[in-house]
């Protein structure tokens, strides 16, 4: 590891963490964090800007990193029963961060009620439509955890848009009706929405349908059998006939449920990798210069963590501004070294390699372990 930047005085720390899924949310890991590294620098500046990577825990993450507002909203859930949704306002009013999962998300329905033939985007339509009515003119979704299997059709519909079949009726909820799809009218949608911009945080690629699309790699986790996949997938390719401009194979169409191909089609929508744009987002870069170090992590640290996770996206940009990056992990699994050429100084752990039986223990414990931790951490950058 290279030297750090001079002292400062007082000493700057960020500290930047993912959610620690099973124990902490990003912002209370983030406070354990900033306790541990002020029981070694009693005066630190410490600067806590939480992260996740567009999946479950972002709005608590952006809300908390820079000081903004959640509104709660009633909805409609992925099976119509209602549901109370909360999203996130930031920069003064001017973004929105909300959650698929958070109106539509397969948390909200029990195993057995699970049928993505039915399950519908509805409700996210309608969180995204309280949002746009509180005078935003940006919009960053995160579309991880989906009951759904629709293409977004239902959060299109909650927002004007008609869908309809060749005898012009409108179609009912769910991925299985988009087999009748003929032509999608716009007239019912509020013209506002030409003056919002909409991203999108995913971290797949895969198109909208086929082997790698939605419903055959994602069906069956919403209760999908082999013959309601074929169904499926045989519905949402007659939506990407009819989407048309090529949504359909689009990198990253295929997310939650076809819902990315959805918010390009009736929002105009960009996908982005979600780790880049929710770190972007909390403000981090300007916290950076100047800083002695940054303190991220996550609940598991392996080779998968070095392909676009929050954390190793708080390291490369840590390293560009010259700052050493520390990676607390609850645990690290095969092929964790891989973060060690991304920017990260070194992984502190909170167990044992290959101590399952300490990962329940750890979790339970959570608050004090990443404490001590952050604590070791700095003690160790001291030299």
């Amino acid at each position: 590891m290279g030297a750090g930047p001079p002292f400062r005085n007082p000493v700057r720390v960020v500290v930047a963490p993912n959610p620690y899924k099973g124990s902490l949310g990003a912002p209370a890991a983030a406070a354990a964090l900033a306790c541990g590294v002020r029981d070694v620098l009693h005066d630190a500046e410490v600067v806590e800007l939480p992260v996740a990577d567009g999946g479950e825990g972002t709005v608590e993450a952006l809300v908390a990193a820079r000081g903004g507002e959640l509104v709660t909203v009633r909805v409609r859930g992925p099976l119509g029963d209602p549901v109370d949704a909360t999203f996130g306002v930031i920069d003064g009013g001017r973004t929105a961060v909300v959650e698929l999962a958070a109106a539509s998300g397969l948390p909200l329905l029990a195993p057995e009620r699970r049928d993505p033939r039915i399950t519908s985007t509805f409700g996210f339509g309608e969180l995204l439509e309280a949002a746009r009515r509180r005078g935003v003119r940006r919009i960053i979704a995160g579309i991880g955890g989906s009951a759904t299997n629709d293409a977004g059709a239902g959060l299109g519909q909650a927002l004007g848009y008609r869908l309809l079949d060749d005898a012009g009726r409108e179609l009912p909820p769910g991925g299985s009706a988009l087999a009748r799809l003929a032509r999608i009218e716009a007239a019912g949608v509020d013209p506002a929405w030409g003056d919002v911009e909409v991203q999108v945080a995913v971290d797949v690629t895969n198109p909208l349908t086929g082997p790698e699309g939605a419903s055959a790699v994602y069906g069956p986790q919403k209760g999908a059998t082999p013959e309601m996949i074929a169904e499926l997938d045989a519905a949402l390719a007659r939506f990407g006939e009819v989407a048309g401009h090529g949504i359909a194979d689009l990198p990253g169409a295929g997310a939650a449920g076809g819902a990315g191909a959805g918010l390009v089609r009736f929002l105009g929508a960009r996908l982005t990798r979600g780790a880049p744009l929710v770190v972007e987002a909390s403000g981090l870069d300007a916290a950076l210069p100047g800083a002695f170090a940054v303190l991220t992590g996550e609940g598991r640290v392996d080779a998968q963590t070095a392909y676009g996770k929050g954390p190793v996206e708080v390291a490369r940009r840590a390293r560009a501004a010259g700052v050493p990056a520390v990676l607390i992990a609850g645990s690290r699994g095969p092929g964790w070294e891989a973060v060690l050429a991304e920017g990260v100084a070194f992984v502190e752990a909170l167990v044992p390699d290959g101590d399952a039986a300490a990962v329940a223990d750890a979790e339970a414990r959570a608050p004090e372990l990443l404490r001590a931790a952050a604590a070791r951490a700095c003690r160790r950058l001291l030299g």
